[in-house]
Order: structure tokens, then sequence, then C-alpha cells
């Protein structure tokens, strides 16, 4: 590495001297006089073979694009024979050895632009290839009429002088349809890279162009300005070797024009075909004309068809639900329209919720989660069969329409509620259902759905009175072993639903931090009276019994699936945000919010409370005590947002 940082930035130095030096000269003084001779022989040969140097220390010293550079090394080494050959032999006779090495140049860096472009071939779209070849035969039809032509008027010599000479405008038509190519490819923003191997064969073909017309011109001279492209051209493909712009970045694809390429390439070969109508240009421009018209026609029908693709795809994900496959609320809607304007026999719709699956979700994660809806909405999609259809309209809500005979309703009502059903070790999953008969109950979409949502939620609101039943239940049983408790759990309930509406907790995440905080010392009942009345500091065989209380309560609440969604919260709720709480040792954001704000509820309300052993205390030493405990037991956040709404609270109480 320390190697390169000297040889590269003197490298550089000396070629970019180098050419400035040649430029002046040759911009300074006459052909002929020995300062110029001297530059346009010697300085003009020594940055030839220089570029090859760099080109070829590129090749062994990095192996990324090896084979690549190798090739390129060759054709700059091809060329520099050449060169150096014209110098030291001055054949006489055309073409001689020195023709064949600056010819091979050509197909040489063909092949190794090629070998670069390779690699990422398979990023790259068949439409834009296609803008690629089309680019490429519009830049070799242009070539062809202009430097093909140039040639084929002023050709004159033996059959094999004329083929030289036709093949070097030959080489520069293949070479710019190379560069072209991929300049089409990457939208025409190339990277550092390509921008300047482009500059480097451009420099070569602008050159070979200006000696052709100045030689079939008789206007020629060896030492000018014209001498300095060609050793310039080979430095810019030699400084294009260590460029890395990550390659990837130089093949940019997003946000391209469609058609500007075709277009602009439709427009080049007419240009020529009318050209040749009226003037006349060579056989191979008027082919190669045609072929790019032929490329741009068979790009508009790989557009038309990929637009059609496009289309139906997105038409398809417009209604269809990414993580089911079942249909969207879209395609219900429409659905639903289409079944009651041809009220055909009795459909049936069903609306679905799950029951227990927000528990699921945080006992397994999200993952497991969207696999668990995966698996009921394939089961669901089977249920209906030929007769009807089984969409997802977001969340963990599901929906069926189906046509069925009258006496078929309750068998299918049943399969799709056990078809939403998945039980297995810690969880179980069901579903409250709306069923609707169309067009018997609604002939509007949006009335049958309203009235399925109705019926949802009358029979969730049904279950859920189930639920209050049993937590009542609960709550007298805490009651019964400590008579004073009910009156405290109600205090941390309604504090942690006001800390929770202040951290922005959903409906649906305040009702069970509710339930949380009123049970989350539900576990105590299974710890013996003569532990939890024992008036000494208890011993450590007791107070394992306390620490398994969390463990306790949470094993009894899922046992019912109306609480499961609430075990966790529970079992957390006596963690502490250092790490030290029980029954897991959980810190920081590993606890569960809502078990986070009821720590620091439950303390709160217990220092605010009188108690058998002590007079509660003033709200600012209570508060005061909280903010020790910040960043200890408590979650600093949960800390400051009691403190807010206790000062905001007292505030509004002074005010009245």
């Amino acid at each position: 590495m320390s190697s390169h940082r000297v040889w590269a930035p003197l490298t550089w130095a000396i070629a970019v001297g180098g050419v400035a030096a040649l430029g002046l000269v040759l911009l300074t003084t006459s052909s002929g006089e020995r300062l110029n001779s001297f530059f346009d022989v010697e300085v003009y040969l020594a940055l030839i073979v220089l570029s090859v140097a760099i080109v070829a220390r590129r090749a062994y010293t990095v192996e990324k694009d090896r084979t690549a550079w190798i090739v390129i090394t060759a054709a700059l080494g091809s060329s520099a024979f050449a060169e150096l050959y014209d110098a030291v032999v001055a054949p006489t006779q055309y073409p001689s050895p020195a023709d064949f090495g600056w010819l091979a140049f050509y197909p040489l860096l063909y092949a190794g632009i090629v070998l670069l472009i390779l690699p990422r071939a398979s990023s790259i779209a068949g439409t834009l290839w296609l803008d690629g070849v089309t680019a490429s035969l519009a830049a070799a039809a242009l070539g062809a009429a202009v430097l093909v032509e140039l040639v084929l008027r002023s050709a004159e010599g033996s059959a094999s002088a004329v083929a030289t000479n036709l093949a070097y405008p030959l080489g520069d038509v293949l070479l710019l349809s190379a560069v072209f190519g991929i300049f089409s490819l990457a939208n025409w923003r190339p990277g550092r890279r390509w921008l300047v191997l482009g500059l480097g064969v451009l420099a070569t073909t602008i050159a070979d162009a200006v000696y052709l017309f100045q030689s079939a011109a008789g206007t020629y001279r060896q030492g000018t300005w014209l001498d300095l492209l060609w050793p310039a051209s080979m430095l810019l493909i030699a400084w294009a070797a260590w460029i890395d712009d990550g390659d990837e970045r130089g093949l940019a694809v997003e946000g391209r024009p469609l058609l500007a390429v075709p277009a602009t390439c439709a427009l080049v070969s007419i240009g020529i075909l009318v050209y040749d109508h009226f003037g006349g240009v060579n056989v191979l421009a008027v082919l190669l004309a045609t072929a790019t018209l032929l490329a741009v026609l068979l790009r508009l029908v790989a557009t038309f068809r990929e637009n059609r693709r496009l289309y139906v795809q997105t038409h398809q994900e417009a209604t269809t639900d990414a993580l089911t496959g079942l249909g969207n609320r879209r395609k219900l809607l429409l659905d639903l329209d289409d079944v009651l304007v041809r009220r055909e026999g009795v459909t049936l719709l069903m609306l679905f919720d799950l029951d227990g699956f927000k528990g699921y979700n945080d006992s397994f994660g999200h993952p497991a989660g969207d696999a668990l809806l995966a698996r009921l909405g394939g089961k669901l999609g089977g249920v209906p069969g030929e007769s009807g259809a089984a969409y997802r309209l977001g969340g963990d809500e599901f929906c069926l329409v189906a046509s069925v005979p009258s006496n078929e309703v309750g068998p299918l009502i049943d399969r799709a509620s056990d078809a939403l059903t998945e039980r297995g070790e810690g969880f179980q999953v069901a579903s409250s259902f709306g069923a609707v008969l169309l067009p018997e109950e609604a002939t509007e979409a949006s009335d049958a759905m309203r009235l399925a949502d109705e019926r949802l939620y009358s029979q969730k609101y049904s279950r859920r009175g189930e639920s209050d039943r049993t937590m009542n239940a609960f709550l007298q049983a805490l009651g019964e072993r400590e008579p004073d408790l009910q009156a405290h759990l109600e205090g941390v309930a309604t504090l942690a639903v006001e800390i929770g509406e202040r951290l922005g907790l959903r409906r649906d995440e305040l009702e069970d931090l509710s339930r949380a905080a009123q049970l989350h010392d539900l576990g105590k009942l299974a710890v013996p009276d003569e532990i939890l009345e024992k008036p000494g500091p208890l011993d450590e065989r007791e107070w394992a019994f306390i620490r398994q209380h969390t463990v306790v309560g949470e094993r009894i609440l899922r046992a019912s699936l109306a609480f499961r969604s609430i075990a966790g919260i529970v079992r957390s709720s006596h963690e502490s945000w250092d790490g030290s709480g029980y029954p897991d040792g959980l810190a920081g954001e590993e606890i569960p919010l809502a078990s986070r704000i009821v720590c620091a509820c439950d303390a709160f309300a217990a220092m605010t409370s009188d108690r058998p052993y002590r007079a509660a205390l003033p709200l600012d030493a209570a508060l005061e005590e909280l903010r020790k405990g910040a960043g200890a037991q408590f979650d600093p956040t949960v800390v400051r947002v009691i403190e807010a709404h206790v000062l905001d609270k007292l505030e509004t109480g002074r005010a009245a």
C-alpha cells in the first residue's frame, strides 16, 4: 500500500506533465524543428509506453476485473508496439507490421470493455440491453456514414492498402458502438471510470477521423496538435483502470427516460437513410441504420409487453393482500357490488376479528404473528371452494363471501370459524364474527359491511362481558386476602392509564394496561399468609416465594383466552430498569412498556397512600423517591411523565 501511495502520485504527475509539455511544444513550434521532433517522437513514445505500464500494474496488483485489464493492457501494448516499430523502422511498404499492431488495438480494447461489463450484466433488464444495442447500432451507423465514407471516397492503391485504410474507421465504429451502448445503459450518467474510458475512446476516434480527413485532403503534417490526441487517449484509458467508483453506480438504471434512447437513435438512423436517398452513403451505413430501426421496433414491442405486465401486476397488487395472498378490502367491495348486482341465490358475508392474536404476537414476536396470519388465511381461503372467496382486510381482520344454499349456512359458518382457530403450547387463537345473508338482509355493500361489523362487535362485547365477570372474581379473591388492596389497585390502574395516554398508547393497549395494573399481584394468592403477614424481614426461602408470584399470576392469566394478552405484562411488572428485578432479570427496554408503567405507578400509589405501618408521603416527597429510583428501579421516561402529570393536576387543582 505504501509503495502505491508513492508510485501513483509520481506516475500521474509524470503523465500529466508529459501531456501538458507535449501539447505546449506542438502548439508553439513548427513541424521539423528540433524541439518539435524530440517531443513528437521521444516524449510521445514515452507517454505511450507509460500508459501500458500503468494498465499492466493495475492488472498485476488488483485481482478484481483482472482478465479485462489484461486484455486492455494487450490492446495498449499492441498500439505501443506499432508506434515503436513505426518510429524505429520507418517502414516504406503499406500496410506494414505497425498497421497490424494499430489495428489489433480496436478488437482487443472492445473485448476488454465487454469483459468489464459482463459481471454487471445480471442486473441489467432486457429492455435496457435493447437500448444499449440500439445506441451501439446508431453510433456504428453514424460512424460508417462519416468515417467509412471518407475512406471510401479517398481510397486508392492496392486492395490490401484500401482494406487497411478501411479497417481503421471500422475499428473506431466498433469502439464507439461499445461506448455509446454502455452510456445508454447508464442513462447517460456513467460513473467516473466509464466516463474517463469513454473520453479515451472518443479521443482516439477524433484523432483517427481528423487524420483520415487531412490525409484525404493532403494537409496532414507530423508534429501538430493532432499528435497529442493519441497518447492522451491511451493515458485516459490507463487512468480509468485505477478508478473504482463502485462499478454498479456507473450502471444505475433508475429514473431513466422510457423512450429517450430509442427515439434519438431512430432519428439518427432516419437521417442517414434520408441523406442516402439524396446524396448516397455506403452500404454498411445503410444496413446499420436499418438494423437500428429494427432494434427500435423491438424496443417498442418490449415496452408494450412490459407495460402490459406491469398493469396486470399493479392491478393484482391493488386487490391482493401481500401477506396472505387473499383479496384485500378493495377486492371485497368490488366482489360485493358484483354479488348484489347479480342477486343469484343466497350469499353469506362474514366478518372476522381474531381473539388472542395480540397476546400471541406479544409472546412469540411479529414474524411468528405474520406466519400465523398467513396460515389462518390459507385455511380460510379453502373454506368456500369455488363458491366464494376469502379476504384479509388488514391487521387480524378477515372476511368471507360465499354463495351457499340456505341449509348449508350453519355448517359453512362452523368451518370458517374452525379455519381461524389454532391452539398450541401457551396460546389459543380463535375469532369473533358477524354474519349477514345477501340480498335478504342488505342490498348495498356499505349496508352489508356495517351490519356485519355491528354483529361482530356485539359478539365480541358479549365475550368481553364474560371476561369482566372473570376479572371481578379475581379482584374479589384478592380483596378477600387483603381488604385494603382493591382501592389501591384501582388507583394504580387509573394512574397507569393516564400515564399510558400521555405516552401515546392505543385504546386496546390502554385497556390491557388497566387490567394488568389491577391484576399485577394476582399471583400473591399462592403466597402463604405467614409470609405476606410476617412482621420481620423475610429469609431467602420466603423471598423465593415472593419472586415467583408474578410467574404464578402469568400462569393463571394464560389459562384464560380473555386474559392472555396481559399475562406477559403481569410477569414483568416487578422487573427493574437496571436488571435487578424479578423473575427474569430483564433490563431497560427489554421490559414491556406497560410493565414499566405499572411498576412506577404501583410504587407511587403505595407511597401516597396510608399503610398500616406508615402514613402517606406528601406528593413532593413521593416524586423525589421516584426520581431517586429513576434509572435503577424505574424507567426514567415513565418517571418524568408521572412527575409532569402530577404537577399538571396540581396546577389544575389550584386554578379551580
